[in-house]
């Protein structure tokens, strides 16, 4: 019996998750949370064999954060990230993090149960994003980091400052970054990114 951990904020769909795979003979839910950062104490107290670990959680507590510390701490268990959104970075940081596969909530029930499956017996699975992936690609990590600065509302002395580069370099990368996305200015970029999701600007 896979034994299963859900971490997701939003209680409509944690309870349809909890019906779907408690609906089938080889898995289990043994519990849940809206918090990320609860899910190391459940994970001592209840020990998963596997945790769906939502992004953006309660508490703006973010699930890859708390998936690098589950995976120091508990190693054994595996971690599947999903997200609704096509954020530019997530699917890197998921990596970083060291959780096993990362999913689209968009996805259909059966290739949710075929990843859970999968990933328990030793694979990775990485769905892309189709809207996401031609941007995710293009970029560097700087220009990802200016891009979400800008998303923020930082300034480009500012964001010269934290990046420890010169204004002029800054002012490059956001030509570099234009040419890129195909937008005429960054503003109308920096509002597209938001609205489409492939940029949290808090994160």
């Amino acid at each position: 019996m896979i034994k299963i951990l859900i971490v997701e904020d939003q209680t409509m769909l944690r309870q349809s998750l909890d019906n779907l795979l408690n609906a089938q003979d080889d898995i289990e839910v043994i519990g849940g949370t809206d918090d990320a950062s609860k899910a190391p104490e459940l994970c001592k107290k209840l020990k998963p064999d596997i945790i769906l670990m939502d992004v953006m959680t309660k508490n703006d507590s973010n699930g890859i954060r708390y998936t690098a510390e589950i995976r120091k701490e508990f190693p054994e268990i595996k971690v599947v990230i999903m997200t609704g959104l096509p954020e530019i970075t997530f699917a890197d940081e998921a990596r970083k993090a060291g959780a096993h596969s990362f999913i689209y909530k968009d996805m259909d029930n059966e290739h949710l149960l075929y990843v859970i499956r999968r990933t328990i017996k030793g694979m990775n699975i990485y769905s892309g994003s189709d809207e996401c992936q031609p941007f995710a690609n293009r970029f560097t990590e700087r220009e990802i980091k200016i891009i979400r600065m800008i998303c923020q509302g930082i300034k480009r002395d500012s964001i010269a400052k934290k990046l420890e580069i010169s204004e002029s370099l800054v002012k490059h990368q956001i030509t570099s970054i234009l040419d890129k996305s195909g937008f005429d200015t960054i503003g109308e970029f920096a509002i597209y990114a938001v609205s489409k999701g492939l940029i949290v600007p808090n994160l």
